[in-house]
């Protein structure tokens, strides 16, 4: 019987490494990083089993990398224009986007019978520890080739990104001084999560809440918030 086990845990352990190198195009070399890389709080509570270490340290990787990127691509263009692209690739929405694109909902571990939760910005946050994993597993070099193959090069369209409204908040304020709204931007709220700070900022046009950003600070939040309201009136 035990070798039977042995052998169905074999087999299991085959079959998520496969759906990894499918969905991922990486193979792992530790599976258990990426299984902890998958596993949302909902499933796993304690900090050693879910992901949210390997999310903070994803994060930081993750924007490393394409702070080189930027800074090798764009040889003469100012701090702040490298601060607003590096913002416009890997805030929450875009990578939310970007995971769910790349099938993260077919393997990130998460409840399934929260629907909350299928509407959230899980995914993105599971893509930035599987950064971390990656890191952990294959080393920084290799996370960089891999960051932008699988994820710069095929979905973060730089050229298009440029392209965008650089003040995304000045551009609604000016679409609601042209046609007679009320619009503001107001923390909703400030806590910590995970031993880090997060902030919540509301777009709130006349009087009613249109859309809400989260953000490691102030600015990053609002301008999800802007971006989405955008989305929204289909700016």
């Amino acid at each position: 019987m035990e070798i039977f086990k042995k052998l169905f845990r074999k087999n299991a352990s085959a079959s998520f490494d496969k759906s990894i190198e499918n969905i991922l195009g990486i193979k792992p070399g530790n599976t258990q990083l990426y299984i902890m890389a998958l596993s949302h709080r909902s499933v796993k509570d304690t900090p050693e089993e879910n992901n949210e270490r390997l999310e903070y340290l994803g994060d930081a990787i993750l924007s490393a990398i394409v702070a080189d990127y930027l800074f090798k691509r764009y040889p003469y263009k100012g701090e702040g224009f490298l601060t607003e692209m590096r913002s416009k690739m890997v805030n929450r929405q875009q990578l939310n986007d970007i995971a769910v694109k790349m099938g993260f909902k077919k393997i990130a571990l998460f409840n399934k019978f929260d629907n909350s939760l299928r509407s959230s910005q899980i995914f993105g946050n599971t893509l930035e520890a599987v950064v971390g994993a990656v890191y952990l597993d294959k080393g920084y070099t290799k996370t960089k080739q891999w960051v932008l193959k699988q994820i710069v090069i095929p979905h973060m369209f730089v050229d298009d990104l440029e392209l965008i409204d650089i003040n995304l908040k000045n551009k609604l304020i000016g679409w609601a001084s042209k046609n007679g709204k009320t619009l503001s931007f107001t923390l909703a709220e400030e806590k910590i999560e995970n031993g880090r700070r997060i902030f919540i900022m509301h777009t709130v046009l006349d009087g009613a809440i249109l859309s809400e950003g989260k953000g490691f600070n102030k600015k990053d939040a609002s301008h999800i918030a802007a971006q989405l309201a955008i989305e929204k009136l289909a700016l």
